[in-house]
């Protein structure tokens, strides 16, 4: 069997955090229980011992190891039973139905899953559906008996609040690892709606799809990558998917097996410091309005070309998959604040959430968006700027910076043509240019 294909050159490793290094943190550790009871730790006073046990253990039970086999390659005798080919873990968050959430990349590729209990039993799981931009997937499995996961609102942490993973890696059995959260709102990882919880409880591969807990056994997030300095190991950075995004998702999932996602119009591209020295700033976060297609709600809010949004709702925003993150499970109808820099000035306005269109092109003055592509004119071409996490244009391969030369073979010179060779439905073939060498495009 191979390991969880998770970690994908992202790993996590260990927070390095012990219960002996914690409690050496609290006054009077070798205290009476009296004093003990003060501390911020929980005190056990029958066994005399500093714990979270109480809380993380009604968790545990609902800490599953999930199986993906899929088609056995190479000679095969009978009737080519499928095979093992990846291992991860998942998080059961309802126990009278029978739903499990894991990650899309513990699923991918597979015919058939298997579901192990921290009781011995085995189940065989159903597919409800999986969201590639988000990396989430909810199994179902026929089962009395099973315990949930309390899941609480990932708005609510802090960093510096305890962390713990739970999760089967490495070819071991179920395992819990401690840290904290050491950063809330990371993105920049991947092609993603990426809106990670940063922790430095050691995950490693295997721990795909496993719950990260809060210090009472809540889930916060499900475990999804780590990024590792060289070789695979844990280097103590971790990323799970917040609560906030994943109960939405598996709403989604749950109701229809697939995710739809909200859209306001407005063509995003991220900030950074070559962009925020042309812009005259002295920010390096932010998204830039790249474009606003005519009609939409960006446009009705009153959002320009080269506006920098900086806050959505309640968020600062890093990047342009902040924005798109908090679009993307946003309900259409919604109204999100926004506020953002114009020529060095604040302003503040609201966009409003519409249900995507059927048209697979969207036509700005600047911009056009295709199949999840941004694509603009530049002086060499026509250059792809943003790839929407988890669209036809990220899984067929299309990356930031390629420069569209043809589309079917008809050359494209610009977004005019683009738009009308896009238009329609049926696979597109673009020939890009990737550097140096010409790379092809198909799109479904």
């Amino acid at each position: 069997m191979t390991g969880d294909p998770m970690m994908r050159r992202f790993n996590l490793r260990a927070g390095g955090l012990s219960l002996l290094a914690l409690a050496a943190t609290v006054p009077l550790l070798a205290a009476a229980p009296a004093a003990a009871q003060q501390s911020p730790v929980p005190f056990d006073a029958q066994r005399g011992v500093f714990t979270f046990a109480t809380g993380l253990e009604r968790a545990l039970p609902a800490v599953v190891q999930v199986t993906t086999l899929g088609q056995s390659e190479g000679p095969s005798s009978g009737d080519n039973e499928p095979t093992p080919i990846s291992s991860g873990s998942g998080a059961i968050i309802d126990a009278r139905e029978g739903i499990i959430v894991t990650n899309n990349h513990v699923v991918e590729g597979g015919r058939k899953f298997t579901v192990d209990m921290t009781d011995g039993r085995i189940f065989d799981a159903v597919l409800i559906g999986k969201d590639k931009a988000t990396d989430l997937a909810v199994l179902k499995i026929e089962a009395t008996g099973l315990s949930q996961i309390e899941v609480v609102d990932s708005d609510s942490l802090r960093t510096g609040d305890l962390a713990f993973a739970v999760g089967y890696p490495l070819g071991l059995d179920q395992t819990l690892t401690m840290g904290v959260i050491s950063g809330l709102g990371r993105s920049g990882m991947g092609d993603r709606i990426e809106d990670y919880i940063q922790t430095d409880a050691a995950v490693n591969s295997g721990n795909s799809g496993g719950p990260l807990l809060d210090s009472r056994g809540r889930l916060i997030g499900i475990n999804t990558s780590i990024l590792s300095g060289g070789g695979g190991g844990n280097d103590g950075i971790a990323f799970a998917v917040p609560s906030r995004i994943l109960m939405y998702v598996v709403a989604q999932l749950r109701e229809t097996g697939e995710v739809k996602r909200g859209t306001t119009g407005v063509i995003l591209g991220s900030l950074n410091a070559e962009r925020s020295r042309a812009f005259g700033l002295g920010i390096v976060r932010g998204a830039v309005v790249e474009d606003v297609a005519p009609g939409s709600s960006a446009e009705g809010a009153g959002l320009r070309r080269g506006d920098v949004i900086t806050r959505i709702g309640s968020r600062p925003v890093s990047n342009a998959g902040t924005v798109a993150a908090t679009v993307g499970i946003a309900a259409p109808g919604t109204r999100v604040e926004v506020v953002y820099l114009r020529d060095g000035h604040e302003g503040r306005t609201a966009l409003t959430v519409e249900t995507p269109g059927t048209d697979p092109v969207i036509v700005g003055a600047d911009a056009v968006i295709t199949r999840g592509a941004s694509v603009r004119a530049v002086a060499d071409g026509l250059q792809v700027f943003a790839v929407e996490g988890g669209s036809v244009a990220a899984a067929s391969g299309l990356q930031a910076g390629d420069t569209i030369r043809s589309v079917n073979s008809h050359p494209t010179a610009d977004l005019t043509g683009l738009a009308g060779a896009m238009k329609g439905i049926g696979e597109r073939t673009l020939s890009v240019l990737r550097g140096a060498e010409t790379v092809e495009i198909r799109l479904p």
